[in-house]
């Protein structure tokens, strides 16, 4: 007698497994802990087998039977379901998605989370969905072409080409995995246009940093957020190292914030001088957020920093638009400024975090400049005092 959908979701478990047969071979292997798997049984070239036909109820009675009836007509072209299935899935593993997923496990601690979020988010969105089913070996530069001109289309040319490169990377991979022959992006070099380069909007004009910086003082807001937007011109790291900043990493009597490698974009520790000023904010502050992990925590959970869009959000709250003032701009704001004011080049771009293409010389320069950063931190805290009162005088 044939199985009933009722059957299958009501019989009960016993203490030994148990099958609920259907017809043609399939049943229903009821496990003493409930589990109900789908099992095929069929002979082929006189031998007995099993196949697995997936999970009850994720795979209904009805999808079982065709799934079993799938299997029959392989048996009755002379093909094994099992060794169908075993080339289904090594086929599998050759396709891009699958390859590419492979890569981004690989990054875990290498990139940082919020670069492989973007990067996932980039391949889901613009990659799998064109390529993702083929087998990698198989794409060839013009389908890599068409698929990132469909990106460029849309007017986001840099998400062009960064998707470009990071089907690169992948590519490469997968010819050192021995399941591509080359890097077909290669051939892409000149085929999409360039990307222009926009820096952040930032105001630099020390009359307009003083109307700034009071403005800010007089932002009403939650403590975190507060916090954040008036530490942002004294210490001018990235938005996303800012927001993320743990207490750990901080040693406030030696006026220091060590951040770790794996949260900097250029992938290497980054030390930060606090200025006083720096650090009475940020004493005010432990009083509030000091047992939790986050410095600026979430408005709705201590378990999560401050959104991405949090600084940004307070700056428009105080009348800046997008096009005027942004989290990152207080890094321009204070590059422009003390390269004005006669500070070493070198040591601004080393408080910057930004990469130094030599590397004895970087190694020699974090080793050396450290106590000038410090100086330079100190002035420039209180630099932005002046400019703050200067209204007053």
């Amino acid at each position: 007698m044939p199985l009933t959908e009722f059957a299958a979701r009501n019989t009960k478990p016993a203490e030994r497994p148990r099958k609920l047969s259907d017809a043609g071979g399939l049943y229903l292997l009821l496990m003493p802990t409930g589990a109900r798997w789908w099992r095929f049984k069929y002979r082929f070239n006189g031998r007995e087998k099993l196949l697995s036909l997936g999970v009850y109820p994720h795979v209904s009675l009805k999808q079982a039977r065709g799934k079993r009836d799938a299997a029959k007509k392989l048996i009755a072209a002379g093909t094994d379901p099992s060794a169908d299935r075993r080339a289904e899935k090594l086929a599998l593993g050759t396709t891009f998605e699958h390859v590419a997923r492979e890569w981004m496990a690989m990054q875990a601690g290498k990139l940082a989370a919020i670069t492989l979020r973007k990067c996932l988010w980039m391949l889901e969105t613009h990659v799998f969905p064109t390529l993702g089913s083929t087998p990698i070996a198989n794409i060839t530069a013009a389908d890599m072409l068409g698929m990132v001109r469909k990106i460029e289309a849309g007017g986001t040319h840099e998400t062009a080409h960064r998707t470009k490169q990071r089907c690169g990377q992948i590519l490469r991979y997968a010819v050192a995995t021995g399941r591509a022959e080359r890097d077909v992006t290669t051939d892409l070099r000149g085929a999409l246009a360039p990307v222009v380069s926009k820096n952040h909007p930032s105001i630099t004009d020390p009359e307009r940093i003083g109307e700034l910086l009071r403005a800010i003082d007089g932002y009403a807001g939650q403590p975190a957020t507060e916090t954040a937007l008036r530490l942002a011109p004294l210490v001018f790291v990235r938005p996303a190292e800012l927001r993320m900043a743990e207490w750990r990493e901080f040693d406030l009597d030696a006026g220091e914030w060590r951040i770790a490698a794996a949260r900097m974009k250029m992938r290497e520790a980054h030390i930060v001088p606090l200025a006083s000023q720096a650090v009475a904010l940020l004493r005010k502050l432990y009083a509030l957020t000091g047992d939790g992990k986050y410095v600026f925590p979430s408005l709705r959970t201590v378990e999560r920093p401050l959104s991405d869009n949090t600084i940004n959000a307070a700056l428009r709250r105080l009348g800046y638009g997008k096009d005027e003032m942004t989290g990152h701009g207080f890094r321009s704001m204070a590059s422009t400024l003390l390269n004005e004011q006669g500070f070493p080049p070198d040591v601004i771009e080393l408080q910057l975090a930004h990469a130094e293409r030599n590397k004895v010389r970087a190694a020699y320069n974090k080793a050396q400049r450290l106590v000038e950063r410090r100086k330079m931190m100190q002035k420039w805290a209180d630099y932005l005092d002046g400019l703050r009162a200067s209204k007053l005088r």
